[in-house]
């Protein structure tokens, strides 16, 4: 088995977990969620994002939420934007990254951002330039590379012909997203394959959902072949809005023990990640979906 010795966890419950919340999290809350998962040793935590609160109302006070963060040396804390000017009420409210989004489905782009997918992109490439300008890190997500709710498979080409034109519109990091959980560990490694050729494997990250139970497995396949950062949700938070029935993201707490049992360095605490977890599912009433955070409550009250 070929598995980096070191693998970063790029933490996205704050944003991508909870803007599926039926009910907003106050912002103070959210804060000392973001400040828990850092001080727990992650290096990447998605603090938010500037979408319009029209279509995401959960996210409607990020800029609240950065105010209210102190900010650990060495993390990370971008927001999602979607456009020129979700960039600048993000810049405004001092994020320091950010991260911008398209998809591989068209009807999936039409239904999450009223554009087809090469309009996007031209979006974007407003967003990258102001970036580039400003000194900006811009990170980029691709959503529905192993299928998607209203299309069905979606070619594993274009998913890399889109992730090869947010790198060439300055993205360093690009993040294929299993938006509804729908793939298999060989499927993945065939898109590792094929986004391979077109992107460095150095710039690609993970992004998987777990609807079907075959994140951690396809997050293994994904390893093998040389991707060395994988995103996921403290407590499997999450789902999407546009995609109707997936599942939360993988927990962070699954992926830690899984790579730590493989002796892979992530520098993060486990336990204080589990505890964050507990934290943010008291608030939301409700047990973590993690199995770790579970196997290890019921080990804790025997």
């Amino acid at each position: 088995m070929r598995i980096s010795g070191r693998v970063r966890v790029v933490e996205v419950g704050p944003r991508d977990g909870l803007q599926n919340e039926s009910q907003p999290v106050p912002a103070d809350t959210r804060a000392e969620l973001i400040e828990r998962l850092a001080d727990a040793g992650l290096p990447v935590v998605e603090a938010g994002s500037f979408v319009s609160a029209k279509w995401v109302p959960q996210m409607a006070d990020t800029a609240t939420v950065l105010a209210g963060v102190t900010r650990r040396p060495g993390t990370a804390y971008p927001v999602l934007v979607p456009n020129r000017e979700g960039y600048g009420r993000a810049r405004a409210a001092g994020a320091t990254e950010i991260a911008v989004f398209a998809a591989a489905s068209e009807t999936f782009s039409h239904r999450n951002t009223n554009c087809s997918i090469e309009d996007g992109l031209d979006r974007i490439a407003t967003v990258c330039d102001a970036a580039r300008d400003d000194g900006v890190a811009v990170r980029g997500y691709v959503s529905c590379v192993m299928g998607c709710p209203y299309e069905g498979d979606v070619p594993p080409d274009r998913v890399a012909r889109v992730a090869e034109r947010l790198r060439a519109l300055g993205c360093a990091e690009i993040s294929l997203g299993d938006t509804i959980g729908i793939g298999t560990a060989g499927q993945a490694q065939r898109l590792i394959d094929t986004v391979a050729r077109l992107v460095p494997v150095e710039c690609l990250a993970a992004h998987f959902h777990d609807t079907y139970g075959q994140a951690l497995a396809n997050l293994l396949a994904v390893m093998e072949k040389g991707i060395a950062v994988v995103d996921s949700a403290v407590a499997g938070l999450g789902g999407c809005p546009y995609a109707p029935g997936a599942a939360g993201n993988v927990a962070t707490e699954d992926v830690l023990y899984m790579l730590h049992g493989l002796d892979v360095e992530t520098g993060v605490d486990l336990d204080a990640v589990a505890a964050a977890g507990v934290f943010i599912c008291g608030v939301l009433q409700r047990e973590p979906a993690s199995r770790v955070s579970q196997a290890m409550a019921a080990q804790m009250q025997a």
